[in-house]
């Protein structure tokens, strides 16, 4: 069997290393200057945690926006946990790396995206590609946290 180094999966990692870092300093510091953030993530993932009407109501994927309103935002090796406002009812959430399709912070047009090809049915078979890449963002509307939809930058 020929051995090779996996790019995209080392990529993977780093890139979930980075918002698990970035996550971290905000859990400690809070958001700085007009930094906010969009993360798209996937409701199905078994390791996501979240109200039943939100998960009834999004039952593939969810964006939530982190900017004016969050609170109990703790942060761990496999994910985070964060409170959020929907419609003046604060929702806590847990949301996996492994779960987010897409993290971006618009005030400097930074975005990664996160795609996977399904698995093959072949255990000994190396895993599917992971890409990332800088997306530009919208700006969000004002209020507490809102549900976004960023399928405008998908290809």
């Amino acid at each position: 069997m020929t051995r090779s180094i996996d790019y995209g999966n080392l990529m993977h990692r780093a890139m979930r290393g980075l918002i698990h870092e970035v996550l971290a300093d905000v859990g400690r510091n809070g958001l700085p200057g007009a930094h906010h953030f969009f993360i798209t993530f996937d409701t199905t993932h078994p390791d996501s945690e979240m109200a039943d009407w939100l998960s009834d109501r999004y039952p593939q994927e969810m964006t939530i926006v982190i900017q004016h309103w969050f609170d109990n935002l703790v942060v761990d090796d496999e994910g985070f946990a964060i409170t959020l406002n929907f419609g003046d009812s604060p929702e806590p959430l847990y949301i996996p790396y492994d779960a987010i399709r897409t993290f971006v912070d618009p005030s400097v047009e930074f975005g990664l995206r996160f795609e996977t090809q399904d698995e093959p049915d072949d255990g000994d078979a190396p895993e599917a590609p992971i890409e990332e890449e800088a997306q530009p963002a919208p700006e969000p509307p004002q209020g507490g946290a809102e549900v976004v939809s960023l399928d405008k930058f998908r290809k």
